[in-house]
Parts: C-alpha cells; sequence; structure tokens
C-alpha cells in the first residue's frame, strides 16, 4: 500500500478553459493590460494563482485579489469542471489498494465539488488546498505523517515542474502527467521520477515490479 497525492489543476481537473476565461477577466476587471495566452500557464514554474497573476502583469499589490478573485469565480462556477476521460475508473480501483489525497493551490471547498459532481469523494482521504499553511513540499510531509509508517513509499502526481520539486523536497517520488498545464519537456527537465501520458499508464504504473522500492 502506498500514499499517492494528486495535484488538481491539470491532474484530475481539465480546468485550462477555465483559467484562461477567469484570468482574462480578472485583468479587465483590474485594469491590466495584458492579453492571457495559454503559454502564461504552460510555462509557469511554480504553478499557483499568485504567480498566474504576476505571470499576466498583475502589480503586487494587486495579487492578493487576483488569487481571491480567481477562487471566487471557480467556485461560482455553475457545474464544476470535467475530469479528464478515463481518470475516474483509475482513481477508483486506486483507492481500493491504495490511501489517496490532493494537495492543490486551489481552494478545498472548489476540489470537494468536484469531487461530489464525480462521485469520487470517498476515494480521498485528505484535501490539502490553499486554504491550509504551508507550501506544497510541507503538505506532502504533513500527509506521510498523518497517513502512513515508516518507510512507506509517497507519490506525487502532478502536471508542473512546481508539482515535481515538491515532491522531491518531500523525499517522495514524482509522477508527471502529460495530460496537464504544463509540456512533457518541462516534466523531463524536472527530472520527474515516472511519466505518463494517460490515466491507463498511471494504473499499470501501480502494478510495476519495483516502484515502492
Amino acid at each position: 500500500m502506498a500514499l499517492i497525492l494528486f495535484d488538481y489543476d491539470g491532474v484530475l481537473a481539465d480546468t485550462l478553459d477555465d483559467l484562461l476565461k477567469f484570468s482574462q477577466e480578472i485583468c479587465n476587471e483590474l485594469g491590466v493590460q495584458h492579453h492571457v495566452v495559454r503559454e502564461d500557464i504552460s510555462t509557469l514554474e511554480a504553478m499557483s494563482f499568485a504567480n498566474l497573476g504576476r505571470r499576466v502583469e498583475v502589480p503586487e499589490p494587486l495579487v492578493e485579489e487576483f488569487v481571491r478573485r480567481s477562487l471566487e469565480k471557480v467556485a461560482n462556477k455553475k457545474t464544476p469542471p470535467h475530469i479528464f476521460p478515463g481518470l475516474a475508473q483509475v482513481i477508483r480501483e486506486l483507492s481500493t489498494r491504495h490511501i489517496l489525497g490532493i494537495v492543490t493551490t486551489n481552494s478545498s471547498q472548489n476540489v470537494n465539488a468536484f469531487l461530489k459532481e464525480h462521485a469520487l469523494a470517498d476515494c480521498f482521504r485528505a484535501i490539502y488546498g490553499v486554504d491550509q499553511p504551508g507550501t506544497k513540499a510541507e503538505k506532502i510531509s504533513h500527509a506521510r505523517d498523518q497517513f502512513t509508517a515508516a518507510g512507506e513509499a509517497v507519490f506525487m502526481i502532478g502536471d508542473a515542474a512546481s508539482d515535481i520539486n515538491a515532491a522531491r523536497e518531500a523525499s517522495a517520488k514524482s509522477i508527471g502527467v502529460s495530460w496537464g498545464h504544463q509540456s512533457v519537456e518541462m516534466l523531463i527537465r524536472s527530472k520527474a521520477d515516472y511519466i505518463v501520458n494517460s490515466p491507463r499508464e498511471l494504473l499499470d504504473l501501480f502494478t510495476q515490479e519495483g516502484i515502492f522500492d
């Protein structure tokens, strides 16, 4: 049995179009003259609403407001985002043999709404959102302390360089997914321990000999 932690945006939830739309709306509301494009997200080294705000040229005194409005717009969206095809069944299967959690820079409220929409709430033991203190690495370490015995494997699944770096800082194994917001090249440069190209590959990975060593 292992502790498997998932990032949310770009790993579980297909939120790219929402992030682009909401970021542009907020720039317009704040008077920021920036045309938001996919590269603003896909080339972001450390994925967070705060860093996205900085990337789209939001002045530093307004970054906190950008974050607040981003979380609010996500929460007020009439329906939660789609889950990536094939992933729901993989999560259900993994949850029968492993402990699953979520570590994200989104809010726990938004993640809970998503899990409820896709009937996955019972699959995850904990959500560590932006509303909880600490870095991603600190939250991974906290999850290890909470759910594992000494020596048990811990994995962080992400789509961004920041997820891979957080896993390394917390002495967890990292799994990069190619269907997320950032490129495979960035995952390779970040030296992810594993890279998978589909939910099925993710499931197959946990049956490979040696992955828990």
